[in-house]
């Protein structure tokens, strides 16, 4: 990769669609329906969780905890695959995807899909074929990994051709834009960079997200265009749920020097798959802490990152969504859209419109440095300047369910607000 050339844009705004809540049929042709809607908002890549042939076995030696928590009692995981090259019935055909990303591209919107490569289904497709393309004991049984799937064999050549080809297979054969990578940090890095290479001989401007916040700086130098960032993601969550404060950001941020390490890029998000599966019961605006939502957001579209939002998000969905359930097994747990007919959808939809577009027109929250900036209420108003040579903006946010009125200490400069719960202000100094 050369340098910067190919990295996703500090502009950019990623929109994941988890096919199973995003619409009642929960398919491909569905979602392709509402492209244009993800388009009006100002998102310009869509990523979508696994869309390939998930292995139904049965045995629940091989579930994970949370699909058997989970209640629905569907065997097929979405993130236990059986066929890599094989698009699931459950969500369409080949010539659905090929429809949809035709679809977004005459939207402007780039589309990623999600590589599950650290581990596969007990009855997967290609075992047939090469039994040892998993890791195996001394007896010959699979290494089952961390969710009791078995583990794919990276020190076998012809595994890592088979999935080198599946990376180029969609590229070529559906003119996708790369790939969410579920696990990255399992897999070996130099797998990823071969994999980057053969991407790019297909389409040179091919993305790759990592699914990892451990090593960004290695990540980031031939691989991969961003990393996660989980712990900016659980504390979020938790300043949300009234477990902690906004004081407690800049403990986090100094404990992750590299969020604010020049050149490296993180996807800041509160909320995905993960989370509204896991966590339905806190999930805020299930809670009615819309407003403080809303202050979230703001934080994801000013500070530094590319914002990534989860579907149903711009409409103020809080509804329960399952990895484990689908139109035809448990419960069809989809996102409300009838909410983006209510004040609080309406109002929502107009927020991240009007963050997109702030985004969009100032440098400084692109790229600019995060400079803490201390304030009189600490513990509920997180406040700080994205700056550049050029521009300087002092942002704050209140992220608690009070009214907030704080004082900045600004080098040369003194600044008062009066912050409803959730508010926020972007002030050019």
């Amino acid at each position: 990769m050369d340098g910067q050339k190919n990295r996703l844009s500090k502009g950019s705004v990623v929109y994941q669609i988890f096919l199973r809540s995003f619409t009642l049929d929960g398919t491909l042709a569905a979602a392709e329906q509402l492209l244009p809607h993800i388009a009006s908002l100002g998102v310009d890549v869509v990523y979508l969780c696994p869309v390939v042939l998930a292995d139904g076995d049965e045995r629940r030696e091989f579930w994970s905890e949370r699909q058997r928590q989970s209640g629905m009692e569907n065997p097929k995981n979405p993130y236990r695959l059986s066929d890599y090259f094989a698009i699931d019935p459950e969500y369409g055909t080949d010539e659905d995807l090929r429809n949809f990303v035709r679809t977004a591209h005459q939207c402007k919107l780039r589309v990623l899909l999600d590589l599950v490569y650290f581990h596969c289904g007990p009855a997967a497709r290609c075992l047939e074929e090469h039994p040892d393309f998993v890791k195996r004991d001394e007896n010959g049984n699979p290494v089952n990994g961390r969710w009791h799937f078995p583990q794919l064999n990276f020190d076998n050549p012809e595994l890592r051709e088979y999935l080198w080809s599946n990376m180029e297979y969609f590229l070529r054969e559906f003119d996708v834009d790369g790939y969410r990578c579920d696990v990255s940090g399992a897999v070996p890095l130099d797998f990823w960079e071969e994999g980057r290479r053969r991407m790019e001989r297909w389409k040179p401007a091919s993305l790759l997200l990592a699914e990892s916040e451990s090593t960004p700086a290695e990540d980031q130098k031939s691989a991969f265009d961003a990393n996660y960032s989980f712990a900016f993601s659980f504390l979020l969550n938790d300043i949300l749920k009234g477990e902690k404060t906004a004081e407690e950001f800049w403990t986090m941020w100094e404990e992750h020097p590299l969020y604010h390490e020049p050149g490296l890029c993180f996807l800041r998000c509160f909320d995905n798959h993960d989370i509204a599966s896991d966590n339905y019961d806190a999930r805020p605006e299930r809670n009615g802490r819309n407003a403080m939502v809303d202050a979230a957001l703001a934080v994801l579209f000013t500070m530094n990152g590319v914002p990534f939002l989860y579907n149903g998000q711009e409409v103020a969905d809080g509804r329960r969504h399952s990895l484990f359930s689908n139109r035809f097994t448990g419960k069809n747990l989809v996102v409300d859209w009838a909410r983006g007919l209510t004040p609080a959808g309406e109002g929502r939809m107009r927020l991240i419109r009007e963050l997109v577009q702030l985004r969009r027109d100032s440098r400084a929250l692109q790229s600019g440095e995060v400079v803490k900036v201390d304030n009189s209420t600490p513990k509920q108003v997180l406040s700080y300047l994205r700056r550049t040579p050029e521009e300087s903006l002092l942002v704050a946010v209140n992220l608690s369910a009070a009214p907030a009125e704080t004082e900045f200490s600004v080098p040369g400069v003194k600044e008062r607000a009066t912050l409803p719960p959730g508010g926020w202000i972007v002030q050019s100094l």
